[in-house]
């Protein structure tokens, strides 16, 4: 194996409960270690990749040979593709509280717009170093920057939900959940909020239905404003849809209707999303009927559509198609969304075309190809 690109694949490796525990302890020894195995180096290679002997390399990882120079460590970050805070070192900035947090709301706006236009991998790189600088911080007693912590935490959550595959979607749900702990302690509603129905909605994708109906009603009640309301609801109404909860699908169904003409368009709520939720939680509660009957009233996107709802919608159309058995505009849905989920890589959307195509064997190899693709880019 070559040299491998610390800054390509998608690095969500080190975003896992066990690379999180090393990263913690800072241990320069686990860390390489970690790193050989993820990415199936021999000490050799990974001396080569440093600039060491692969003697060195292997009395550094067991302890003999300490590295502490700030020069030094900085080298190995930078080769490994880590923020240097990993290993406890810091920027002139980082004393700076003003420029810290500017950088922090500039990651975080960024990696937003990453995400939404379908660049969640990238949004991915650029959100878990911050945190570790955040991390950094606050564990040296700065306080300052806890807010600031909390919304990368969920941010990360919530990319991470986009570009792992099912099996994996708990990772997602630790990190938006690792935000909520942060804004309850803080004590602020707005942040409060805003971090449970994004965790509400991780859990639901990770298939903790109970949970994520309990996270997002808490969510609704404590949002204030018609926007923050409508965003607390959509995501009620897809999980109790899920859940097959008819009642509580239906009330959030309803109230988001009425949101419609007060609260604002955005990349999650508007008329399409709407739609797109109750046409799949119709079809998940046992209304096939009045879910093709909603089909045919389609809204067309808008210019807000992210490219992770039209992906979705398409699925959930042709899911819709299939159950009225029109197998061939059912299989055109599921095409494009395959398409459009490849691009932006959305695994565990592939895997929903999968289980939606059951009567399509062609979308279905189609589908299985896309996973393994999707996949090996993941592992890389």
């Amino acid at each position: 194996m070559g040299r491998p690109n610390a800054h390509g694949g998608i690095r969500w490796h080190w975003t896992t409960p066990r690379a999180q525990d090393i990263l913690r302890r800072r241990s320069l020894p686990e860390i390489l270690v970690f790193y050989r195995q993820l990415n199936q180096l021999p000490q050799e290679e990974l001396g080569a990749l440093l600039g060491y002997s692969t003697s060195y390399i292997s009395r550094v990882e067991t302890g003999s040979r300490t590295i502490t120079g700030i020069g030094a460590l900085r080298h190995i970050a930078e080769c490994l593709g880590l923020p240097p805070h990993v290993f406890g070192i810091t920027d002139e900035a980082d004393g700076d509280h003003r420029a810290v947090i500017q950088f922090g709301e500039s990651v975080l706006r960024l990696a937003d717009i990453a995400r939404q236009a379908g660049h969640a991998a990238a949004a991915v790189d650029e959100l878990w170093p911050l945190i570790a600088r955040l991390e950094a911080r606050a564990a040296d007693g700065h306080t300052d920057v806890l807010r600031l912590l909390a919304r990368a935490r969920v941010g990360l959550g919530v990319t991470l939900g986009h570009v792992l595959p099912e099996e994996r979607l708990a990772t997602a749900a630790r990190w938006t959940g690792k935000g909520v702990a942060i804004a309850r302690r803080l004590d602020e509603r707005p942040l409060h909020a805003h971090a449970l129905r994004h965790h509400g909605n991780e859990l639901r994708k990770a298939g903790l239905h109970h949970a994520a109906l309990e996270r997002l009603s808490r969510a609704r009640d404590l949002s204030r404003t018609p926007d923050d309301r409508a965003a607390a609801v959509i995501l009620l109404a897809r999980a109790a849809g899920t859940a097959g909860a008819a009642k509580v699908f239906d009330e959030a169904v309803a109230e988001g209707r009425s949101l419609l003409d007060t609260a604002g368009v955005t990349p999650l709520f508007s008329e399409f999303t709407l739609h797109e939720v109750e046409l799949r939680g119709l079809a998940a509660t046992g209304r096939t009927q009045q879910a093709v009957d909603l089909l045919e009233r389609s809204p067309a996107p808008g210019l807000q559509a992210s490219p992770q709802w039209r992906v979705i919608s398409a699925i959930t159309a042709g899911e819709v198609l299939v159950r009225r058995g029109d197998r061939g505009a059912a299989g055109e849905q599921m095409r494009s969304a395959l398409r459009g989920a490849e691009l932006h890589r959305l695994p565990h959307q592939v895997q929903r075309v999968i289980r939606a195509s059951g009567s399509l064997p062609d979308v279905r190899e189609q589908a299985q190809h896309t996973l393994a693709r999707l996949r090996a880019d993941i592992a890389a």
